[in-house]
């Protein structure tokens, strides 16, 4: 069972090969003079099964698009099972309609990929697990929660407090605290519905002192974090790490995280990496993910 890889994360595609001591399949990939995309599975021998490894990142259109046509291809080679690797969905945000007149992005999307006739799709922490009901094909949906668990566990103390940024990740970081066997604190938030301000209106529980890991499942501007981290530093806290599953590396982000209160963040490669930092360290879910194949 080869590995193909669109052009979003060919860093994981690589790492998960070598985890299913496999190789990656040989594609060209490339575009036509109007703009359009061209795909050309050069793979004598594609088998029957096949991996099909695509985030759905920057460019999100352009990575869909080329993952759909890749299946495509490989079904006209004579591939009857694809397992679809989509470590991170985009549109996955936009689940719902919030005001009249827009699509369910997140659903359209689901048909989308729905027509190139997968067996099962792997992805990791969805926006909200509901999202997986827009597909008819199954869907196991990974916990980035998992792989923190393993590279913090040695690292944090009776010291240690796990902090929810907001109300969203209100659940997630209660069970990563329990994972840790750590205390957990929930910030308290107010948003102006007019404007989209979010102003911090406290803390659950007094943090003075103590080594701060922040648990969420996505850095998109880094407001979140940024004024996460400027509100505790105001509580005197010793540290501030944080983990979060994916990194969308939209431009500048870095840089403000550079800038911010945190001393280190802690993320994984379901986007490929495009940034460096001192404060950043990338850890890999490429074994997680042929564990799930393998089963």
């Amino acid at each position: 069972m080869l590995v193909f890889s669109g052009t979003s994360n060919k860093l994981l595609a690589a790492r998960l090969a070598k985890a299913l001591k496999t190789r990656l399949g040989k594609i060209e990939l490339s575009k036509f003079p109007n703009d359009e995309i061209r795909v050309w599975v050069t793979e004598k021998n594609v088998g029957k099964r096949a991996v099909v490894v695509q985030s759905l990142s920057h460019r999100t259109d352009n990575h869909l698009m080329q993952f759909c046509l890749i299946c495509d291809a490989l079904k006209r080679k004579g591939v009857n099972k694809i397992i679809a690797v989509i470590p991170w969905m985009g549109y996955s945000k936009q689940d719902k309609a919030f005001r009249p007149g827009e699509p369910l992005s997140a659903q359209v999307v689901a048909k989308m990929l729905e027509v190139t006739q997968l067996t099962k799709i792997i992805t990791y922490d969805l926006h909200k697990p509901e999202i997986a009901r827009f597909f008819k094909t199954k869907v196991i949906n990974l916990s980035g929660r998992r792989v923190f668990r393993e590279y913090f566990k040695n690292k944090v103390d009776q010291n240690t407090v796990v902090v929810a940024p907001d109300e969203g990740a209100r659940n997630s970081s209660k069970r990563f605290a329990y994972d840790l066997k750590a205390h957990v604190a929930y910030i308290k938030k107010k948003r102006d519905l007019n404007t989209g301000k979010v102003t911090v209106r406290g803390i659950s529980r007094s943090v003075a002192g103590k080594k701060i890991l922040i648990k969420d499942d996505m850095i998109a501007t880094g407001s979140t974090l940024i004024e996460a981290a400027k509100f505790l530093k105001t509580q005197n806290v010793a540290s501030i790490a944080v983990a979060a599953t994916h990194h969308l590396y939209l431009p500048g982000v870095q840089e403000k995280l550079d800038q911010s209160g945190i001393t280190n963040l802690v993320v994984t490669d379901t986007v490929e990496p495009k940034a460096r930092s001192k404060k950043l360290t990338v850890v890999s879910v490429a074994e997680m993910i042929a564990k799930e194949i393998r089963n």
